[in-house]
């Protein structure tokens, strides 16, 4: 553990003195966790260790006596020798006698490589190097601060703490309506103090009553004394309940954060030593690594973020002449910036290197078959972007140990799924990138907004939502006979999110809608619900196990009043709803007028057409029956099977499945077959006609020929009118 401690202490000076090598502060801290791991190693044996601290701290003595400047070659050694520290460290007891010898060949090669790389440094004994001057405070104070005490706790403890912690936080709020009923009592009982006042103002000469009166009003007014103590002691009870169950909750919640720095320690070193590595070099910033974020979120957070470092310092920083001939500084700059945002965490990765050839991966699509040319071109730069997430994809023509099969931001988008976030890049040629992840603070606790569909409550977590809005009647359009509504100058598809959640149609007010907005990089759809509770930071309850994958379901958590309620799973929920788009089962959302619905006749228009499908459902839809639509065979073959329609009317020529064996299928199904089928084609010959009716349909009309009242007629002639 020392180890550990001391040898980031030590990278971490390191790390500084190469940029500043005089740094008085970071020499003395260097010089300080050197002798502190010298003496360590001694007390408990590993000479090794000993040798590597000793000659590091000889060397760092040196360039605080200002005798020497530390230089790149210097640095390399040095930080091959905490590596070797940290691995003696990490030797099993039963496997560590070998450090136990002064004469350890790795100690020996160290303390060689360290002389080899002093006797080529620039800066000797004698040199014009300016002195390190030690600040007058300086002493003493690097490892005399008191930390706090450590203690190590399983995760399943802190888990089984912070359910506890909520429901306490539950519990706290039973008292509330106890305290409102018994404050109701307290009325009742002036009021009814109020009428048995006026009952003696009213003028009764019956000396018994006016007794009686009397004692029942004192009686009343004891019972108000009593009362009234017993609520504000109630009340004051209640206050603190709250007030320790929301310290509880808190104190809970931070048991589970760390800081951002404990995760990230080792990445300063890294973008150092691979810079060194390709030729470059580059300096890693790293801003606001006080965050706090959940234990559970840093661990997943190293793999990605060290792909997008690598990343940076490989496909972004620029050698040091190409640098300078850019007009840029030798030394690229990679800057690691954590902050909250909104309840969330936000990070971002960003450089001031070459930006992304925007045309390479223009090219990179069409090479790999992803799109032709001449869609690839009508690809927006944003658009272009989103290619380098895709699993596989890389715009490198050779591969390399760092980076050129395509893994890495594959990685980055997974991981941040899984933790319900989401990551955007942008690059600027010649400028550098910037990939920026949300995430959530903590997967133990999440900010959602919590609705209410179909009379339960649901939560929707805020870092999947785009936004909310209010959705006007009048503002809904119907495309292709699916509702839309603009939403900053773009189509977003209207989805009912009862349908979607219990299978059911909703039915919802008739002015206006609360909607939802979620998606991902290729689809948008807002979700219509039946109204919103508010926001809450809710404790997340993981389901039992044994249930399995919910559909559309992460997990569960309860409200204040300890009622429970399901978090939604939105990225689940989307690929339902795609689902029920493709094939062709997504319900509209229907208006409660206020008086009972009648019941309307239904019919399924298939057709590959675009115009003669609205064409046709426009002129059905005008008789007042519920029109649906599918694209081919195959798509109103799914419609017919899952849906139940009055009638269906079909094409004959269709991809995939065309409307004569459509209407055999329909025809030769049991439960299908006393559906009426209305073929309407443009093949008027005899053959074809009869080609249809021998199939099974109905009634055969072409569309050449017939009028608006035509088909409107042939409907009413198959199933009537569309009200029975």
């Amino acid at each position: 553990m020392e180890t550990e401690g001391q040898g980031q202490v030590l990278t971490d000076g390191l790390l500084a003195l190469e940029r500043a090598p005089t740094s008085a502060v970071d020499l003395e801290a260097c010089m300080r966790a050197a002798h502190s791991l010298k003496g360590a190693a001694r007390i408990v044996g590993l000479v090794a260790a000993v040798v590597v601290a000793h000659a590091m701290e000889d060397c760092l003595v040196e360039a605080q006596l200002g005798r020497l400047t530390l230089r790149h070659g210097v640095i390399d050694v040095l930080l091959r020798g905490v590596d070797l520290i940290g691995r003696i460290a990490d030797t099993p007891a039963e496997d560590g006698e070998r450090w136990t010898q002064a004469a350890s060949p790795e100690a020996e090669a160290f303390r060689a490589a360290l002389a080899s790389a002093l006797a080529s440094n620039t800066d000797t004994e004698g040199s014009t190097a300016p002195r390190a001057s030690l600040p007058a405070d300086a002493a003493g104070v690097a490892g005399d601060e008191i930390a706090e005490r450590v203690l190590r706790v399983t995760a399943s403890n802190l888990n089984r703490m912070l359910a506890l912690a909520g429901e306490s936080l539950v519990a706290s709020r039973w008292l509330e309506p106890f305290i409102r009923s018994l404050t109701r009592l307290k009325q009742l009982q002036r009021d009814t103090a109020t009428a048995l006042d006026r009952l003696n103002d009213s003028g009764s000469t019956d000396p018994g009553a006016a007794e009686i009166l009397a004692e029942a009003r004192g009686k009343i007014d004891e019972c108000q004394r009593v009362l009234a103590d017993r609520v504000t002691q109630l009340d004051m009870f209640d206050r603190r309940c709250a007030s320790v169950a929301h310290r509880l909750n808190d104190e809970a919640l931070a048991s589970h954060m760390r800081p951002f720095a404990d995760g990230i320690q080792e990445f300063r070193r890294m973008v150092r030593d691979l810079a060194r590595e390709l030729g470059k070099e580059a300096h890693l910033e790293i801003v606001g690594d006080t965050a706090q974020v959940d234990r559970d979120v840093l661990d997943k957070l190293k793999a990605p973020l060290t792909h997008l470092l690598r990343n940076a310092i490989d496909h972004g920083i620029e050698s040091p002449l190409e640098r300078l001939a850019a007009g840029k500084p030798a030394e690229g700059h990679v800057r690691l910036d954590a902050h909250h945002i909104a309840g969330l965490l936000e990070i971002s990765v960003s450089d001031d290197g070459q930006g992304i050839a925007i045309e390479r991966v223009r090219r990179a699509i069409v090479a790999r078959g992803l799109a032709d040319e001449q869609t690839a071109q009508r690809f927006t730069e944003a658009e272009l972007l989103e290619f380098l997430f895709l699993p596989g994809f890389t715009v490198k023509d050779t591969v390399s140990e760092i980076s050129g099969r395509g893994v890495g931001l594959d990685v980055v988008q997974n991981m941040v799924k899984r933790v319900r976030g989401s990551v955007t890049l942008s690059s600027r040629a010649g400028q550098g990138s910037r990939f920026q992840l949300r995430l959530p603070l903590t997967t133990s606790v999440v900010k959602a907004l919590v609705t209410e569909i179909g009379g339960e409550p649901y939560a929707f977590p805020l870092a999947n939502i785009v936004c909310t809005a209010t959705v006007l009647r009048a503002e809904v359009e119907l495309l292709e006979g699916r509702q839309h509504f603009q939403l900053r100058g773009r189509q977003v598809g209207l989805v009912a999110a009862r349908q979607v959640l219990e299978g059911t149609e909703s039915k919802i007010a008739p002015d206006q809608l609360s909607v939802i907005v979620v998606g991902d990089r290729r689809h948008e759809y807002g979700l219509a619900v039946d109204g919103f509770r508010g926001v809450f930071e809710l404790v997340v309850q993981p389901l039992d196990p044994r249930l399995g994958k919910i559909k559309d379901i992460s997990a569960g958590a309860l409200l204040d009043d300890g009622s429970p309620l399901l978090i939604v799973d939105v990225d689940d929920l989307i690929q339902s709803v795609e689902r029920l788009v493709t094939t062709g089962h997504l319900a509209s959302v229907r208006y409660d007028e206020g008086v009972d619905e009648v019941a309307r006749k239904r019919v399924l228009v298939v057709d590959d057409s675009l115009t003669v499908r609205e064409l046709q459902r426009k002129l059905i839809e005008n008789g007042g029956y519920v029109v649906e639509v599918a694209v081919d065979g195959v798509d109103g073959w799914n419609a017919v099977r899952l849906g139940q329609f009055d009638l269906v009317v079909t094409d004959i020529d269709m991809p995939r499945m065309d409307g004569i064996e459509l209407t055999g299928l329909i025809k030769n199904d049991a439960r299908l077959r006393d559906v009426p089928v209305m073929v309407v084609s443009y093949k008027d010959r005899d053959e074809d006609r009869r080609r249809g009716l021998d199939a099974g349909a109905d009634f055969y009309l072409t569309k050449g020929s017939f009028h608006e009242d035509d088909l409107l007629q042939a409907v009413v002639d198959l199933i009537g009118e569309a009200t029975a």
